[in-house]
């Protein structure tokens, strides 16, 4: 890894605080912080309404027809041209530059979409994932999500099918599983600042297996 140039990527399940583990980190370290920020970037770095990038975020192509042909491949092999394509696939393509652009520029904290997948190739990124048992997620979603009660599991639930399904369609790893990251962390055990504080214990030592400063 690079001095000083570290890329966080961070997966999350619903509930589990993973934007806000993000957040803190990106506090705590003074680099820039990317969730919904991506979305306005990537608009205006293509010249298309932020609005389509929120209604395609983190959800695969709504094209059934065009999933069934191509099956789950990954975006980087050029199996169409991009006009070709349905318009989810193409925001997506769109929003890869845009994080790729982000990380040339240093250090950061980038928040789901992908991102550990679109910087696979590159060396400076840590790949976080950010889980905890569902009844604590419920609790959240209740209790900082102001989410109602009676539909807390189903939304926790929803979320994080939604969320496999952008992942495993644009990649070829497995959303959630461990292998996936370089680190997965339980929010529920070690809370939102002893996440924060494994990334950083992790992070010095994995530069340091590397034989490089942090």
């Amino acid at each position: 890894m690079e001095k000083a140039k570290i890329i966080y990527t961070i997966g999350r399940q619903f509930g589990s605080g993973g934007r806000k583990v993000g957040r803190t980190l990106a506090e705590k370290l003074g680099i820039p912080f990317y969730d919904k920020e991506l979305l306005t970037l990537a608009a205006k770095d293509s010249g298309l309404s932020e609005a389509l990038f929120h209604n395609a975020d983190e959800k695969p192509t709504s094209s059934l027809l065009y999933s069934l042909v191509m099956g789950n491949y990954p975006m980087s092999s050029g199996a169409l041209g991009f006009n070709e394509m349905p318009l989810n696939d193409q925001l997506f393509l769109i929003q890869s530059k845009t994080i790729k652009k982000i990380a040339d520029q240093g250090s950061c904290v980038i928040i789901g979409r992908c991102a550990d997948y679109v910087l696979r190739d590159n060396p400076n990124v840590i790949s976080i994932f950010i889980h905890a048992p569902l009844e604590a997620r419920v609790h959240r979603a209740v209790n900082v999500y102001e989410v109602p009660k009676d539909k807390a599991e189903d939304i926790c639930l929803k979320n994080d099918k939604t969320r496999a399904n952008f992942y495993n369609y644009y990649s070829d790893k497995k959303w959630g599983m461990c292998r996936t990251y370089d680190l997965a962390l339980d929010s529920a055990k070690l809370g939102i600042g002893g996440c924060v504080d494994q990334i950083l214990s992790f992070t010095e030592v994995a530069c340091a297996h590397k034989g490089e400063d942090i």
